[in-house]
């Protein structure tokens, strides 16, 4: 009917409370930890007065530090490596016409989001652990390789995106111009995909960064990383100190999020 106002589900009744409360519940636990990350006092439930005691200590902490530049390590070689291969995915699955058999290509590349992490770690022990018999090697390259394999799906569904939102015949047009595959890539392909690939390459560095379930699995003794050294120390006693670690580390992962957010809004 004429002047009839489209549904809206915020004109639902109770729409306004419950979205608050669902951002108390999210939110709150994480606000907590953050104000108490500033304890003067060695208890992580009773606040005795305001100090940068706890990020001192994290900052001279020498396990502290090996396990944080641990985690950018391999977050990074992570990063770049699944970037990379979600590139070419996306190129090999956008830039063509459809063909049998895409779907099935979509659902395996997208297969680490949709079963349990647990199950991909238990996976990735029992192949890593086979590959450590057989060779004796147990470096970091079994972490580099298990986050890059999970954080490829992460970076391939931004590259993924931007390319369906670009025009297939703008490399037909470059070539018409007598420009080669590798020139319409290089000045036409790319730097138009370039924001998608930066917000790819930041999702999985966050999610390599933040990972603690594959991580567990994998890694050999002497690897922790950042959130594995927190785990192990939640463990044992319940300090502080783990609040201005993660609280350290909830900075970088809100700042990458934030750049993901802005790229994707100026892609749109």
């Amino acid at each position: 009917m004429a002047g009839r106002r489209a549904f809206s589900v915020k004109d639902l009744p109770g729409f306004a409370t419950i979205a608050i409360a669902c951002f108390l519940v999210l939110y709150a636990p994480i606000v907590t930890l953050v104000v108490y990350s500033f304890n003067a006092g060695d208890s992580v439930a009773i606040w005795q007065g305001f100090s940068w005691r706890w990020y001192e200590s994290a900052w001279d902490n020498r396990q502290v530090q090996e396990a944080a530049i641990r985690s950018v390590a391999i977050a990074s070689a992570a990063s770049a490596i699944s970037t990379v291969l979600a590139t070419m995915a996306a190129l090999g699955t956008t830039r063509r016409a459809p063909f049998r058999g895409q779907m099935v290509i979509y659902t395996l590349i997208n297969q680490p989001l949709m079963v349990p992490e647990i199950v991909t770690a238990v996976a990735l022990l029992i192949f890593f652990s086979m590959i450590k018999i057989a060779t004796g090697y147990s470096g970091l390259a079994y972490l580099i390789v298990a986050h890059s394999a999970f954080c490829i799906p992460f970076a391939y569904l931004p590259i993924r995106a931007r390319l369906e939102g670009m025009d297939l015949t703008l490399e037909t047009a470059a070539a018409d111009l007598y420009a080669t595959p590798w020139q319409a890539f290089r000045r036409v392909t790319l730097p138009l995909m370039m924001p998608g690939v930066l917000a790819g390459a930041m999702l999985a560095f966050v999610i390599s960064l933040d990972d603690v379930v594959i991580t567990e699995f994998v890694k050999s003794a002497g690897q922790e990383t950042l959130p594995t050294y927190m785990l192990g120390q939640l463990r044992r006693a319940v300090s502080p100190e783990v609040n201005a670690i993660s609280t350290a580390l909830l900075v970088p992962t809100v700042v990458l999020l934030t750049a993901f957010y802005l790229l994707n809004r100026r892609r749109s």
